[in-house]
């Protein structure tokens, strides 16, 4: 008698259909709760539809898009089996970038990969998205979830997004507007944000040896709740100040730190100079300085030091511009000023020491 073979199949290589079609569905209330009435269709077709003749009102609209991830810090989540909060990170890093040239944020799409399908997981890093668009103003249009079975262990997963703006020409802000004399407006971050984490878990977990759980007196809770902190949205909080007062252009502050970041949206014959002394970085900044024995240099040119967002205006604005930030809730302060490029090579610079 022939003994009967069993075929290959996707599920036996490790991929559930059933378990990303159940995901989808648990996904679907948070998708819609992004909304805009741009948007056609609904979430599971094969491309998001966003109604182009809403632009109709521009005389020249200019498209803007984005695309980033939240790197190692989702390994921190992993960690901590907290899943709702990286989306929040996501957006942030993708709109706040469209924002900077004055775009409004229109719409995102995800790409969440994974190595095992978990529905509840998948739906609660949409969950965090979703979140994240309703802060930022954006429709989240569609994604994809991938599931990579082999190349990706049961737990680990990874997230990407890609999103698109739109401004008016004559509205675009950038280095063509800055002026000498000009002031530097610090929004304040909520902490790292999501870069340097690389640095970060190298220095606490390798190097001090700490972990998650860790309580710590400085940062009033643990180092888990400490890094997984979301990463501040300043999509609507720029919008509004831009339709409040004159801005010549912004900064996002994220890889590379402030002064790359800030140099540039400077134009050639100009220099930003930032005084250290207008704030005080959080803890978890001196915290990682210390216990990695870091360079302040170096932990400038890799962290935000507590600054997540720059506006550059007009000296006359800057009140208007407070007040308005202010009214948003947002912590923000003049920082620093525009002045003639003379004999400096790069486009910003730090100066002076942090407030005690």
């Amino acid at each position: 008698m022939t003994e009967k073979t069993t075929g290959a199949s996707y599920a036996a290589a490790g991929v559930d259909i059933e378990a990303g079609d159940r995901a989808v569905e648990l996904m679907k209330e948070w998708v819609k709760k992004t909304q805009r009435p741009e948007v056609l269709g609904g979430l599971g077709g094969f491309a998001g539809l966003f109604d182009a003749s809403a632009l109709k009102r521009y005389e020249r609209p200019l498209l803007a898009s984005a695309t980033d991830g939240v790197g190692t810090k989702v390994d921190i989540a992993r960690q901590m089996g907290v899943y709702d909060t990286i989306g929040h990170d996501l957006v942030a890093m993708v709109m706040d970038d469209i924002v900077v040239c004055g775009a409004e944020p229109l719409f995102m799409t995800d790409y969440i990969c994974v190595g095992k399908v978990h529905p509840e997981r998948v739906a609660a890093i949409v969950k965090g998205i979703a979140e994240g668009c309703v802060l930022a103003g954006c429709a989240l249009v569609g994604g994809e979830t991938a599931e990579h079975p082999g190349l990706l262990g049961p737990d680990d997963f990874d997230v990407a997004g890609a999103g698109t703006g739109v401004v008016e020409y004559d509205r675009l802000l950038g280095a063509d507007r800055i002026r000498t004399g000009d002031a530097v407006i610090a929004m304040a971050s909520s902490g790292l944000h999501s870069n340097g984490y690389s640095l970060v878990r190298h220095v606490l977990f390798e190097r001090a040896k700490m972990s998650l759980e860790s309580h710590v007196e400085e940062l009033g809770r643990t180092l888990g709740e400490e890094l997984l902190e979301p990463t501040k949205i300043y999509s609507l909080d720029c919008m509004a100040l831009t339709r409040t007062a004159e801005v010549h252009a912004y900064s996002h502050i994220t890889g590379g730190g402030l002064a790359a970041n800030l140099a540039r949206v400077i134009p050639d014959h100009l220099h930003a100079t930032v005084d250290r002394s207008t704030w005080t970085p959080g803890a978890i900044f001196d915290l990682v300085g210390k216990a990695g024995q870091v360079e302040q240099l170096e932990l400038e040119k890799t962290l935000n030091m507590g600054v997540g967002m720059m506006a550059v205006v007009p000296a006359e604005s800057v009140d208007v511009a407070l007040t308005a930030l202010a009214d948003r809730g947002v912590d923000a302060w003049v920082a620093g000023e525009i002045l003639d490029r003379g004999d400096h090579t790069e486009g910003a610079t730090l100066t002076g020491s942090y407030a005690s």
